[in-house]
């Protein structure tokens, strides 16, 4: 991607202003958060994310009449590039910021932006997202809860579970079932729901890193308004899947910046203990490398049109290269891998990326699922036997 004088005027400011602003009491956030990592400085970092707000720096991408700076795709690329290799702890608003207000920009009622964009902008309201159910993971049409109406409020039954961050939001964005039809995804309708609610219980889920990224969640004649339906009643499936083109645009990229960084700290432990040495390793750092780098070119050949099949693609690309690194960390590790590096659990970065990885190929899309929809969608295969 080429970038005109603008674009680099742009990333002159974004750069300055990172680095003047990444001191002081926010200055030990650097590296902070991210996946595995969430619980990490959690406050400090919503403090972060909102003098980031204050400073117009929230919500980039949107139009300039919703609260953001309407930039540019190349313009989005840089700043999220800039954002991530300034070490800038990581956000806490991403539900928000990247799923939910692009979502009420593209199918919400002028009514419900009027209330809900500017807390995303100001960071004042987080989110959550209510997809996933025990019996409904990467099919999501098979979700069971269910919203019934009552008078001038939606009661909703039922539970959702691996809802990232949902111990912090005060709000969830679920896909609850308020209807039948002849197909599966009929019925289905996009809910806005406060969490601090009675009714609504929060359970958070023990990874194997140690921390609680994730919850179960579960809705017991917990309310919100009637107003509070994203599209049409029954029409939630577009609208759900709407939001999920959104999760896999341009800040993806800022994550590739990550996996560079995770690269970057399993060679530089390979060669403090000497294992860099082995010329088998070498060899998969090598090639890590270089399918990184296919990685971040998928990901700029694709920006700016609809995240539609090249999103399934993306996924099983970035899916499999991090579960790898993590396997790769391990062996260049040695066997000190496999030991924390204090009582009770304390485990070291490595160690987090490879138990955190393990969990990359099953959320945001199991890569069997995204294979069925490449195989299926784009190749025009036979379509796998259902029920």
């Amino acid at each position: 991607m080429t970038h005109s004088a603008e674009d680099e005027a742009f990333r002159a400011e974004i750069r300055g202003w990172l680095g003047q602003n990444l001191s002081g009491r926010f200055a030990a956030l650097k590296g902070l958060g991210g996946s595995g990592r969430e619980h990490e400085a959690f406050e400090e970092r919503l403090e972060w994310n909102r003098h980031l707000a204050a400073a117009g720096w929230s919500c980039v991408a949107w139009p300039v009449e919703h609260g953001g700076r309407g930039l540019s795709i190349a313009q989005q690329v840089i700043f999220h590039e800039e954002y991530a290799r300034s070490g800038a702890p990581a956000r806490v608003n991403h539900l928000g910021e990247e799923l939910l207000g692009p979502t009420l920009i593209a199918y919400g009622t002028p009514e419900q932006q009027a209330r809900f964009l500017p807390g995303i902008v100001a960071v004042e309201e987080l989110w959550a997202q209510g997809y996933s159910e025990p019996g409904a993971g990467s099919d999501l049409a098979a979700v069971s809860t269910r919203a019934r109406l009552a008078g001038d409020q939606w009661v909703i039954d039922g539970q959702k579970v691996w809802t990232s961050l949902a111990q912090h939001a005060d709000w969830c964005f679920v896909v609850a079932r308020t209807g039948e039809g002849t197909r599966r995804h009929d019925g289905l309708s996009y809910l806005l729901v406060p969490l601090r609610q009675e009714g609504v219980e929060v359970r958070p889920i023990v990874q194997l890193t140690g921390t609680s990224e994730f919850n179960e969640v579960f809705f017991d004649g917990a309310t919100t308004h009637a107003d509070n339906v994203v599209g049409e009643v029954g029409g939630g499936w577009k609208v759900a899947m709407g939001t999920l083109g959104f999760e896999r645009g341009v800040s993806t990229l800022a994550q590739q910046i990550a996996f560079r960084r995770e690269l970057d700290r399993v060679i530089e432990t390979a060669r403090a203990n000497g294992r860099i040495a082995d010329p088998a390793l070498r060899d998969r750092i090598t090639r890590a490398h270089m399918d990184l780098e296919v990685i971040r070119l998928h990901a700029l050949r694709t920006l700016g049109g609809e995240q539609g099949y090249d999103a399934s693609v993306a996924k099983l690309l970035w899916s499999q290269w991090h579960r790898a690194l993590g396997e790769l960390a391990m062996d260049a590790a040695g066997p000190s891998a496999l030991t924390v590096a204090s009582a009770p659990y304390e485990l070291d970065d490595l160690q987090t990326l490879f138990l955190f990885s393990r969990a990359d190929t099953i959320y945001g899309g199991s890569d069997e699922i995204q294979r069925n929809v490449i195989a299926e969608r784009v190749l025009g295969l036979p379509r796998e036997a259902r029920p």
